[in-house]
């Protein structure tokens, strides 16, 4: 594409590219606001007593596929046995 500010789509390209900034800066704003609700969230839960290490782990496991946590907890008991610490 011909950027050249003389042709007349320069304008036309400036317009788009402002366009994908600005809506990117907005994902931006929102990706902050969802994160102060998640940090919220757990606030909230530590104050009624959860672990929110644990939830973090939690949540991060339902985000696995089962097959996979199978595998990786069976190793890390091989690990632990071999270990003595089982």
């Amino acid at each position: 594409m011909n950027t050249s500010p003389t042709d007349g789509s320069y304008h036309v390209t400036a317009d788009e590219l402002r366009q994908f900034i600005e809506r990117f800066e907005r994902l931006e704003a929102e990706k902050k606001d969802i994160a102060d609700q998640q940090k919220e969230v757990m606030a909230e839960a530590k104050g009624r007593g959860y672990d929110t290490r644990i939830m973090r782990k939690v949540i991060a496991l339902r985000k696995r596929d089962a097959d996979d946590i199978a595998e990786e907890e069976a190793v890390l008991d091989m690990y632990k046995q071999a270990l003595g610490m089982a």
